[in-house]
């Protein structure tokens, strides 16, 4: 194909296309009007002499060609958009960029908050796009097709390509809804396996840490309800008679803490530590590193917070050791 009678608008408008499945978001995406969007579907059809689109009840479903020409013209755009991006300084007070954030379930709770207001004073004109994810090789292909600028979520295997950075880490802690029968009593693993539980299973396996941790006991925990989604849970707690066992930071972020009880498990659980994934690609890339620096701050502020919040607790939980009252006699 001579490469001078295609029209870089039309590779746009293409990748724009694949990823919304609809001619009206993808004109939204680029800032193009439907009409100038269908007619670019179509010189896109005579050019590449395929139907490319077919509409369904989905919305448009790409045909075997397109899905073929998807990955490589995106590839392609990301690279030439990288190319020219490090030939031009970033000001974030004066930047109309977007960035795409991928967050799994967690993250999506205890950094949004923070992030959100956080970029809207340094940079007003800037938008954000947030994509969610469950497993980590999701937020890693999100990252490899240039779908996300960079992904917080919990480590895994080592993958040169995509660097990683420490954010911060949650503790577990058992709540009860204030009033439940149980909330003043110590809880111990045997009052712990009497009651009815609720998991937070995004991935919808049915199987947490907590599960592991009393597998490698022989033991097993009743669960009554398991939710994919996290955001839930302190509430249904708080009207119900169901104990969950989550990252203190979810119950802190649900604003209802104040209703449930929480205490320490009964058995070892490991806190759970968050990283910021980005792809090497554009590790260097100014605008890309701003992004990050932002994301990174948020968690530092959250690391320090959960820093002090355990020393709090452990303090309060530690019991005075009682020293018997000497007499004279020696």
């Amino acid at each position: 194909m001579d490469l001078h009678a295609v029209d870089l608008n039309l590779l746009v408008a293409f990748d724009a296309l694949m990823r919304e499945r609809s001619v009206t978001r993808a004109g939204l995406r680029i800032g193009r009007t439907q009409p100038a969007m269908s007619a670019a579907l179509s010189r896109l059809r005579h050019l590449l002499k395929d139907e490319l689109f077919v509409r369904s009840a989905a919305g448009l479903r790409p045909t075997p060609r397109a899905t073929e020409l998807a990955e490589p013209i995106a590839a392609a755009l990301a690279q030439l958009q990288q190319t020219l991006a490090f030939t031009q300084p970033f000001d974030p007070a004066t930047s109309t960029a977007t960035f795409t954030l991928a967050v799994s379930d967690h993250p999506a709770l205890v950094v949004l908050p923070r992030l959100v207001p956080l970029l809207a004073r340094a940079a007003p004109g800037v938008t954000l796009r947030v994509k969610a994810f469950t497993a980590r090789e999701d937020a890693v292909a999100m990252l490899d097709a240039g779908e996300a600028d960079a992904a917080v979520g919990v480590p895994g295997s080592s993958t040169p390509r995509i660097l990683t950075a420490p954010m911060f880490s949650e503790r577990f802690v058992c709540v009860l809804r204030r009033g439940h029968a149980q909330a003043k009593r110590r809880l111990t693993l045997e009052r712990f396996l009497a009651m009815d539980h609720l998991l937070v299973s995004p991935e919808g396996d049915g199987i947490g840490l907590v599960d592991l941790k009393l597998a490698e006991q022989g033991r097993q925990r009743r669960v009554a309800l398991r939710l994919p989604q996290l955001f839930a849970a302190s509430a249904v707690i708080t009207r119900s008679d169901l104990m969950a066992t989550l990252m203190a930071g979810a119950v802190q972020a649900s604003g209802l803490g104040e209703q449930l009880v929480q205490m320490p498990p009964p058995l070892a659980v490991d806190s759970v530590p968050f990283v910021l994934h980005w792809h090497r690609r554009s590790d260097a890339l100014a605008s890309q590193r701003w992004f990050r620096e932002q994301v990174l701050a948020v968690g530092g502020e959250l690391a320090v917070e959960r820093a002090v919040q355990t020393a709090t607790d452990i303090k309060f939980r530690a019991k005075p050791v009682q020293v018997p009252a000497r007499s004279g006699r020696h």
